[in-house]
């Protein structure tokens, strides 16, 4: 990721869809093996994070929202997790499958993930729903 593109301006980028639970579960074995390449972990409405996230932590936070996912989106198909690059990702995008609002299509307000991951240190993303009690004791075990 070039050093003059800000975190602002990543998360506006263009992202691809993970579409199949196949393809997301290939996409999360090639984070997994760049997991010390300097990823930043971030649930938004919680703090951003103020350093890099260490390898072990990467894997664990991977295993950890995919285990979620596939147990919350009761889908045949994943459509929840965008990249900016399949075989180089800089900046993933994961929604929440209890929150996802009007996620594809057009909407003036559509939401925000429920998590990024990103080699760009995060800045806040402003929303008007905080994090739920639920993902927040969820995001707190993780890291317990």
């Amino acid at each position: 990721m070039p050093n003059n593109v800000t975190f602002h301006a990543a998360f506006r980028g263009n992202f691809t869809g993970l579409l199949s639970w196949q393809q997301l579960d290939e996409f999360w074995k090639l984070v997994q093996h760049q997991a010390d390449a300097g990823w930043y972990i971030y649930a938004i409405g919680a703090p951003v994070p103020a350093r890099e996230s260490s390898t072990a932590d990467v894997i664990k936070f991977i295993t950890e929202v995919n285990t979620l996912l596939h147990a919350e989106h009761g889908e045949d198909y994943c459509g929840i997790v965008y990249t900016d690059s399949k075989q180089e990702p800089t900046f993933i995008k994961i929604f929440d499958p209890n929150n996802l609002g009007v996620s594809c299509g057009f909407s003036n307000h559509p939401p925000l993930p429920g998590w990024i991951l990103s080699l760009i240190p995060p800045l806040p993303l402003a929303t008007r729903r905080p994090l739920p009690a639920g993902r927040l004791r969820w995001w707190q075990n993780l890291w317990a």
